[in-house]
């Protein structure tokens, strides 16, 4: 194993897929913030999902794409600060999680 890096968050950001181009767009410019970041292809369900297509209207499901940032809790505060300033959507939600240990092989 390599060593070790002081990652002690992870940010996920669920969002409509219209919006991944200028997110990752971002956070591209910004490595700063975001070292680096995985996009995974999800679905929102729920009172918070904006149901537009008559499809997603009978499934009862939007999608979404999810993209995951590891860092240090200080810097993920400050990109969510300014990602905020520019993406002012309320079809994004966010949550910052523990990371216990990050690490590559």
């Amino acid at each position: 194993m390599s060593e070790l890096l002081n990652y002690d968050s992870m940010l996920t950001l669920a969002m409509p897929v219209a919006l991944v181009d200028e997110v990752s767009d971002f956070l591209l410019l910004n490595p700063q913030w975001a070292s680096g970041f995985s996009m995974i292809d999800a679905q929102g369900m729920g009172q918070g999902a904006a149901l537009s297509s008559a499809m997603e209207k009978v499934q009862g499901r939007c999608k979404r794409k999810l993209i995951l940032v590891v860092g240090d809790q200080q810097n993920l505060l400050l990109l969510l600060e300014a990602l905020g300033e520019i993406i002012r959507n309320s079809g994004v939600a966010y949550w910052i999680t523990p990371v216990s240990h990050f690490g590559r092989f």
